[in-house]
């Protein structure tokens, strides 16, 4: 299904328009803004590193990068996607260059790796390791948003599918190679008492200057991934207001630019709302509460479409099919579960979250259901 919206296209498919809509509204409301707005407060607070700015003067960078970068993808697709390029690889070169200087003899000590693993497991040990895999997997998010602009995407059924599993597995060898460098010069009882983990690394690597040097590599890989987010947010919103399920508005393409001018700018003013209205832990927990159960019934979906659209051209067919869609559907509802277990507030406002895009669905489908629309 390569076509604009990603998981608004494939669950309105599988399962009806209800979903697709509660995707992208939720999508609209937390996950991508709520995103967005997280990242961004992470820019601000580490540009106090190099001049203290306080609690809203990093509130007011955070705004300042969302607009800034909302700007350059309203100007068209190449500027927003050579702005991703060149922040990506610069975060990429930075991150390089510390795993290397970190394995270094003198600076890693192979006895830090031990323990490596908790000597005795306990329901506690459980308990805390659902709760830390929701910031794990925040660091993941991104896997999915390549899929929202599938519609503007060449030789899709080639290049998605390719795009994110090529990605993931750098992904995962660099945060895996950055982690392994962290036990190698702080050990894993020595990061369990610092704060700032990545700081303190850098500065037994790089000395005093070490701080610095990370905190320039944390504000570019913000700026990189909060643009990622602003590009490809938009397109969500457009696809669902050119089948009147959003604001008639945020169908309408810029006749210069050709982009969803209108969903970008609302995207940036409601990201810059959340920038004032929360923390940055509440909403990277929203963020990825909400995302999962969509993410669950989207690996659902797959199974669903088999069934239900049998003839579906499917150039792309899953790995592992059926096993893999169901492992990753127990392990999202194993994550929401724990999550409501033992986060019931966060997990409850998730969940009203998505579940107030009901009565609006409805009032979209009724305004769109009155003569002359």
């Amino acid at each position: 299904l390569p076509q604009t919206g990603g998981l608004f296209v494939y669950l309105r498919e599988a399962y009806s328009p209800l979903w697709g809509f509660l995707y992208g509204w939720t999508l609209f409301l937390v996950i991508q803004t709520g995103t967005i707005a997280a990242i961004a407060v992470g820019f601000g607070t580490y540009a106090s590193h190099f001049y203290p700015v306080g609690e809203w003067g990093a509130k007011l960078l955070a705004m300042a990068a969302i607009l800034m970068l909302t700007a350059i993808n309203y100007r068209g697709l190449k500027p927003g996607a050579w702005t991703q390029n060149l922040l990506t690889f610069a975060k990429l070169a930075i991150v390089a260059v510390i795993m290397v200087w970190g394995f270094c003899p003198g600076i890693a000590w192979l006895e830090n790796f031990r323990p490596l693993w908790p000597t005795e497991w306990t329901l506690d040990a459980t308990k805390q390791l659902g709760l830390a895999l929701i910031a794990v997997l925040w660091c993941y998010d991104g896997w999915v948003d390549v899929t929202l602009v599938g519609g503007e995407v060449k030789q899709p059924e080639r290049n998605l599918p390719r795009s994110i599993v090529l990605s993931m597995f750098i992904i995962i060898a660099l945060y895996a190679a950055l982690n392994l460098a962290y036990v190698a010069v702080l050990s894993v009882a020595g990061m369990a008492s610092r704060p700032l983990v990545a700081a303190d690394f850098a500065t037994r690597v790089l000395g005093p200057v070490g701080a610095g040097f990370v905190a320039f590599l944390v504000m570019v890989s913000c700026l990189g991934a909060t643009n990622g987010f602003v590009l490809t947010g938009p397109r969500v919103y457009y696809a669902m207001a050119r089948e009147r399920l959003f604001f008639d508005t945020l169908a309408r393409v810029h006749h210069r630019f050709h982009t969803p001018h209108y969903a970008l700018l609302v995207q940036a003013v409601w990201s810059c709302l959340l920038v004032l209205s929360g923390t940055y832990e509440q909403l990277f927990t929203y963020v990825v509460f909400a995302g999962w159960i969509f993410y669950a019934l989207a690996a659902v979906a797959v199974i669903v479409l088999r069934r239900k659209r049998p003839k579906l051209p499917r150039p792309y067919l899953c790995w592992g099919y059926p096993v893999v869609p169901i492992v990753f559907v127990v392990f999202a509802v194993g994550l929401i579960a724990n999550t409501f277990i033992f986060d019931l507030r966060d997990s409850l406002i998730g969940t009203v979250l998505v579940v107030a895009g009901v009565p609006a669905y409805w009032l979209f489908r009724r305004h769109t259901a009155e003569p002359g629309r």
